[in-house]
């Protein structure tokens, strides 16, 4: 097909599946004797599949996926799609987590997982969110965490409670709010405040984690079907040749 035709299945512009082509999302297309592009149905396999990885894994990941799929990686592009996979059912867990606090929460503020080991230091923190310590101590600035101090070294200590407030601290950035506003909740969360604002900021990300395990559904068919296309070389970890199917 020419590209116009992949563009105009997909919602795109001809210079779009050019890029895609360029940035290695995509195949090579076979070229004819003028050097036009002609692409074949695996081009558009794969365009499908990339266009369903985005909202599922995001551009960076969804570029990651493709080039290990292009490239013959197999085994690289599923480590991409299984830590995707890991970061939703990790989310799912900490949304589980706080909504199981809120829902026992009376005058007390709501118990810390019994699992948590503690203390955590900084950098035992920062790798349990696989974050950067200067991202908590960022928060920290903000007032979104209150570690305490050890009183013969002065190193920052966080215990059961400041743990599960950086767990949803970092679903809550995931969700896009600012640190601002996350340090009134978690503020009104330890005094057991403003409930009903917690629960509303927290309603959008639940449909959110829905609405990703759902992409993530359909991503995995498109990229199964583009794994098909690419004549079964795709499936043993060798490199596809590109031309006409």
């Amino acid at each position: 097909m020419r590209p116009v035709d992949l563009a105009r299945r997909h919602g795109l512009s001809t210079q779009a599946v050019r890029n895609y082509e360029d940035a290695g999302i995509i195949p090579p297309a076979h070229r004819s004797r003028t050097g036009y592009r002609d692409y074949t149905t695996t081009h558009a396999a794969g365009l499908a599949a990339y266009l369903a990885l985005v909202p599922a894994f995001g551009y960076s990941t969804s570029r990651r996926i493709m080039h290990a799929v292009t490239g013959g990686q197999l085994d690289e592009a599923l480590e991409y799609v299984d830590d995707g996979h890991s970061l939703l059912a990790r989310d799912r867990n900490t949304l589980r987590t706080v909504e199981a606090a809120l829902s026992h929460l009376g005058a007390s503020a709501p118990d810390a997982a019994a699992s948590t080991r503690t203390p955590y230091s900084i950098g035992e923190l920062a790798r349990h969110l696989a974050l950067n310590p200067a991202t908590l101590r960022t928060w920290e600035r903000a007032g979104v965490l209150t570690p305490q101090r050890d009183s013969r070294t002065g190193h920052r200590q966080y215990l059961a409670q400041d743990v599960r407030d950086a767990e949803l601290a970092h679903l809550l950035r995931r969700g896009g709010q600012p640190l601002g506003t996350i340090a009134t909740v978690l503020g009104e969360l330890r005094d057991a405040g403003s409930l009903d604002a917690l629960a509303r900021t927290l309603e959008p990300w639940r449909r959110d984690l829905t609405s990703r395990g759902l992409a993530q559904l359909y991503a995995a068919g498109q990229l199964s079907t583009y794994l098909d296309s690419l004549d079964g070389s795709a499936r043993t970890g060798s490199a596809p040749e590109h031309g006409p199917h």
